[in-house]
């Protein structure tokens, strides 16, 4: 065989194996070498955020990091595994090569199909739904080729993405009720929730050659019914007062029916209404009147029998029905004061004899502990 025979283009160009991707979501590629032949001699590129795999027979061989080779028995690990050249310089021998892309897919959407059901403190059972952005790469090319991509000559990540969204679900569903943050405290509490999460999921992740470097919940929301009274309470929380917000919509209220053009049974219907109002202003003013004064209406003793409170104008318990004797209502002791029953003789504290006292000026009946005579003035 002559020299032009040896370098006919047929036989012996020097092949270049090598990947440039023109797309955002692919995550394997098989190069498409004819016949699966790789000549001696062969130069191989792998650039960064790349990984080229060789697979002989069905087994991967070696795995390149980026860098440029020459496939020869020189300095090509992968021919340490493949065997010796048996045929010369002319023999190639048969490989598929893989190039992974090992960068980060970024922007990826997960979110809950269906509702999650949690246990809260505050609402009792509720159904809570979120979404938000994950971001993925290859970080065991091996791994991917062997539990994922298979025999695929091109593997994008629509390809794997479902499975994954299940998988982030069911993490996130699981987190949220491990970490039993009250549905109130879930907004201040995203990025925590979120690295709990990121964490839990990565070792799922490992077993399909990934890694999850990147997950973000960008909302948690509550159901309608929820959020309504969520509102509602935030409403009264900003009302405050409800006795002086009531009486100041019923003042609203008289002054509408005072603009009221209307007449005949309209006019009646407003003064009717007028009225009604008028009536529950004055007892709701009567009230705030009394409470300014700091006074009540009432005193209170307590039940002889059960202990129950009660008013002192009571005969008998509300609670129990006992007769509220004379006995319970109490009056101070004429010389130390100490409480005792009404008509008793001597104080229970001090003995002091109870008399009713005199003014020493008029002779006039004067309350125990009284200091002036309520007749002439007199001190006592």
């Amino acid at each position: 065989m002559g020299i032009l025979d040896r370098l006919s283009p047929s036989s012996q160009f020097i092949e270049v194996i090598e990947w440039l991707d023109d797309s955002s979501n692919t995550l394997l590629y098989r190069f498409p070498v004819r016949d699966q032949e790789i000549k001696n001699g062969a130069q191989l590129i792998v650039r960064e955020s790349q990984a080229a795999v060789f697979v002989l027979e069905g087994q991967i061989a070696d795995v390149f990091a980026p860098g440029r080779y020459t496939v020869d028995g020189g300095n090509t690990p992968i021919l340490t595994k493949l065997g010796a050249w048996k045929h010369g310089f002319n023999s190639p021998f048969k490989s598929e090569v893989y190039f992974v892309n090992t960068k980060q897919f970024t922007d990826l959407k997960w979110g809950t199909p269906n509702p999650v059901m949690m246990r809260d403190a505050d609402f009792g059972m509720v159904r809570l739904r979120a979404f938000g952005i994950y971001s993925i790469r290859v970080a065991d090319p091996k791994g991917f080729i062997k539990e994922v991509a298979g025999t695929n000559a091109h593997f994008v990540t629509e390809d794997i993405e479902g499975q994954l969204k299940r998988t982030l679900v069911g993490g996130f569903s699981d987190s949220l009720a491990e970490s039993k943050i009250a549905a109130l405290d879930l907004a201040s509490n995203y990025d925590e929730l979120s690295k709990f999460t990121k964490t839990k999921l990565n070792d799922e992740f490992k077993s399909f050659g990934l890694e999850l470097t990147k997950f973000v919940i960008e909302n948690i929301s509550l159901p309608q019914e929820v959020e309504a009274a969520m509102d509602k309470r935030t409403s009264m929380g900003v009302i405050g007062d409800v006795g002086r917000y009531a009486q100041f919509q019923a003042a609203d209220a008289m002054r509408d029916a005072a603009n009221n053009p209307s007449g005949g049974a309209g006019t009646g219907a407003g003064l009717g209404a007028g009225f009604a109002i008028g009536n529950a202003m004055a007892g709701a003013m009567s009230d705030a009147m009394n409470r300014s004064r700091g006074g009540t209406s009432t005193e209170s003793t307590h039940c002889p029998k059960c202990g129950a409170t009660n008013t002192t104008s009571s005969k008998f318990c509300n609670e129990c029905g006992a007769k509220m004797e004379v006995g319970s209502q109490t009056v101070p002791c004429v010389k130390c004061a100490a409480p005792i029953a009404v008509g008793a003789k001597f104080c229970n504290e001090c003995g002091a004899k109870q008399e009713k006292a005199k003014c020493p000026n008029c002779q006039a009946e004067v309350a125990p502990g009284a200091k002036f005579c309520n007749e002439c003035g007199q001190k006592i």
